[in-house]
């Protein structure tokens, strides 16, 4: 059993089951659900998937009106761990600053829930589980996903637990595709939508950024034409490639100098040898290495593949405004000047659609040299900005402060 392993089990990964614990004054529960085969998920691609699982984390408490549920989208190497401890790596959530008592995301006030994407690989069913059909990992034969099908799933989810109306929907990065997503499937669900460094549609340099490291999977001779698990090897090395060529886009270029510069990595003179000689060259490398005991390398291709795929436009033939046409829901749309993986033309994009159809929508550009990963880090900017939209739409839906 490897870490991701572990970590499933120890939150029933793959049981309809919960613990429960408190944790920095937050209540979290873990939990996941199983849908049988009379409850397969209808994918974009024709194919029915079932059974399959799907895992979440819930913190705060649900109000008898069913009125305070926020739902956070995760991002491409992010999970439900959005704000308690990672089983695997035990640093805090990844939006431990953003989410809990007393901050912008309330859990004294609202009832959060987080879930692992369909196809993912920290419980919810993905290429890494196993095939009822044959016994053995799904590997590449599991079906190709997309932004709609993780949302598709996780409104069955939000079925099951008997919610159905959404107070608001917040993500960055796929996270914001998520986000997008829900205002156009179920605009009746969702009351507010805050989509944070993101696009409608996946650029082309996106799309060659994540080629360039699903080939480095792929390339790596463990990966074994994705039956990898089935061979008992692991294609680290490519998976710790991809993700250091990754995170190269969430960083800006005067972070990167600010943090490192040309400094040399426990060195006083280059070594005029292929050894990590400056520091950057240090922290992709641990990057990388980090990366690979918590993540799996078929999820990385199939989740990169469905942000290739998204292109809210194109389903609504061809204009984004259709997409967000009749909505009710209020929108705050967050942009980085430095993000230059998700620009502020991007999320501008957004903006005009939304304006298009006299949306209901604040627009703020934050000004930080922290790149795309700002999102993910004490912006106080952010902070306010999204507190100051959260409260407004609290107060007009009746949540008291």
């Amino acid at each position: 059993m490897n870490t991701i392993d572990k970590a499933a089990g120890a939150s029933d990964a793959k049981g309809s089951g919960s613990t429960e614990f408190e944790e920095g004054g937050i209540r979290v529960r873990r939990a996941s659900m199983t849908f049988g085969p009379d409850e397969p998920l209808a994918l974009d691609s024709g194919v029915n998937l079932s059974p399959f699982t799907i895992t979440y984390e819930t913190y705060g408490t649900l109000n008898a009106a069913k009125s305070n549920v926020v739902l956070i989208c995760h991002a491409l190497t992010g999970d439900q761990y959005a704000a308690s401890t990672h089983p695997l790596s035990g640093k805090p959530g990844w939006w431990a600053h953003m989410v809990g008592p007393g901050r912008p995301i309330d859990t004294n006030r609202f009832f959060v829930i987080c879930q692992n994407v369909i196809g993912g690989c920290m419980g919810t069913t993905g290429p890494r589980d196993i095939d009822p059909a044959t016994g053995r990992p799904y590997g590449l034969s599991f079906p190709v996903i997309t932004v709609g099908d993780m949302v598709r799933a996780q409104a069955m989810l939000l079925d099951r637990l008997g919610i159905h109306d959404l107070f608001c929907v917040i993500g960055g990065s796929m996270g914001g595709m998520q986000v997008l997503q829900w205002a156009a499937a179920y605009p009746e669900r969702v009351f507010s939508a805050i989509p944070i460094a993101t696009a409608a549609r996946h650029s082309a340099q996106n799309i060659a950024f994540h080629e360039v490291g699903r080939q480095a999977i792929m390339a790596d001779p463990e990966w074994k034409q994705g039956a990898y698990l089935s061979h008992g090897t692991n294609p680290a090395k490519g998976l710790a490639v991809a993700r250091m060529a990754a995170h190269i886009t969430y960083l800006s270029e005067p972070a990167l100098h600010r943090k490192f510069g040309r400094n040399l990595q426990d060195r006083d003179a280059i070594t005029y040898g292929f050894d990590a000689d400056f520091q950057i060259e240090s922290y992709l490398r641990h990057q990388g290495s980090t990366f690979v005991d918590r993540f799996d390398a078929n999820s990385y291709l199939y989740i990169t593949r469905a942000m290739d795929y998204f292109d809210l436009a194109d389903d609504f033939g061809g204009v984004l405004a259709n997409a967000f046409r009749g909505t009710t829901s209020r929108f705050c749309v967050v942009s980085f000047t430095s993000d230059w993986l998700f620009p502020t033309s991007d999320n501008r994009q957004i903006v005009h659609a939304l304006n298009a159809v006299a949306a209901n929508v604040s627009f703020v550009e934050i000004k930080t040299d922290k790149g795309h990963d700002a999102f993910l880090l004490d912006e106080p900017e952010m902070f306010t900005t999204l507190r100051g939209f959260i409260d407004s739409a609290a107060r007009t839906r009746g949540l008291a402060g």
